[in-house]
């Protein structure tokens, strides 16, 4: 048996730990579960279908110890892993794209439409939107009378801490997905839920040029990781958003109160 107690059916009479590890490693997931695996398990499982004959351990662990852990990795440059020797580019190509499809995975679990109608529904669905982005992302989601999601555009995707804006791109989803309100959403890659001074005034603009055509916009919500913060809750709209939301201050990052948009 391994430390975690399933039984080894592929162990040799010679006591060659890597004998059959592949098989090992497969029957651990299927018995125990993913959960309860080491992060470099993961990561050589996944090389696994990668690399089909060699011992993949040990490449696990380097890639750790250089990126520093699994999810490093994962969100690394593709020209730095094909410098980790046994890093082909298809290989780099498989790992990096991971996120992504997780991302896609996450976003696509939303697909029914569902009405945004509080901080925790909208939180939950931008936490998912922004799973694994390692640039700064820009997103405006288009709802109806009812703040029933309609779509939700990628506006732009750059570099880190750069995210340039432009209201008339904004402007045009809107009018042409029809909508009656908006969510505006963008991610600090960072990890800082603060908003810039850019943030605010952008988001005034927005407001204002948004509400002149009938347009209400529900809120700008920041992402970092699985936190969310709330701009408007924050009180960092313009006096002329007339939605009736009170300024607030929280001694919380992301929103931790439940409220409703009506």
């Amino acid at each position: 048996m391994d430390e975690s107690g399933v039984k080894n059916p592929c162990a040799n009479k010679t006591g060659d730990t890597h004998a059959g590890h592949r098989e090992r490693l497969k029957l651990k997931i299927e018995s125990v579960g993913m959960d309860h695996l080491a992060p470099h398990e993961v990561l050589e499982y996944l090389l696994f279908y990668c690399i089909p004959r060699r011992d993949t351990n040990e490449l696990a662990h380097d890639l750790i110890r250089k990126f520093g852990s699994l999810s490093g990795v994962l969100e690394a440059d593709m020209s730095q892993l094909e410098k980790v020797g046994g890093i082909s580019h298809s290989t780099a190509v498989f790992l990096t794209s991971i996120p992504n499809v997780a991302r896609y995975y996450l976003k696509d679990r939303w697909q029914d439409k569902p009405a945004f109608k509080d901080s925790l529904t909208l939180g939950s669905y931008l936490c998912d939107l922004f799973a694994g982005e390692k640039n700064e992302a820009f997103y405006v989601m288009s709802l109806d009378s009812r703040c029933r999601l309609i779509k939700t555009d990628l506006v732009y995707r750059g570099t880190i801490n750069e995210t340039p804006i432009y209201p008339r791109i904004i402007v045009e989803l809107v009018l042409k997905n029809n909508a009656a309100a908006v969510v505006l959403s963008h991610n600090h890659p960072g990890g800082n839920l603060s908003a810039s001074e850019a943030d605010i005034l952008m988001t005034k603009t927005m407001v204002e040029v948004l509400t002149a055509l009938s347009v209400k916009v529900i809120d700008h919500v920041i992402v970092c990781g699985n936190r969310f913060s709330s701009m408007k809750s924050k009180g960092q709209f313009s006096t002329s958003d007339k939605s009736g939301a009170a300024a607030k201050e929280t001694d919380e990052d992301n929103l931790n109160e439940d409220w409703n948009f009506e």
